[in-house]
């Protein structure tokens, strides 16, 4: 049984903070990933309508990838609800899919945040980041 200090567990609750709300839910995911991850760890595809075109905005996510190391996460946000999957990927291909629910998806970059966190400064500063909430 994990601690409640437990880093993975704090940073899995940062990260469904806002989860209720998934189009305010993938906004802010995909902002706070892309700035705390490498650059090429974080892919965005959006959906663009004609009134976001003439807003100038960027449109509604879509779906979400997150790399790291062997370890691909993808987050699809079509439809009104969130479905989740944990990839195994070496060298560009994909040895294996899981499908799983948002709750395990969260725990999953939790863990490799956390995992990336240990030997990488920037996503350590990305951890405290999501973390401490700053």
């Amino acid at each position: 049984m994990t601690s409640p200090n437990d880093p993975i567990d704090l940073l899995a609750a940062a990260l469904r903070q806002d989860a209720a709300d998934l189009e305010v839910y993938a906004r802010v995911l995909t902002g706070t990933l892309a700035d705390a991850l490498p650059p090429g760890s974080v892919a965005v595809q959006r959906k663009r309508g004609m009134a976001d075109r003439l807003a100038g905005r960027e449109g509604r996510v879509e779906r979400l990838e997150v790399s790291l190391g062997e370890q691909r996460l993808v987050l699809n946000l079509s439809g009104g609800r969130a479905t989740g999957e944990v990839c195994k990927e070496v060298r560009g291909v994909v040895l294996s899919r899981r499908p799983v629910a948002l709750d395990e998806w969260v725990r999953e970059l939790a863990v490799a945040i956390a995992t990336r966190a240990e030997s990488d400064a920037r996503a350590r500063a990305a951890l405290e980041k999501l973390i401490l909430g700053q």
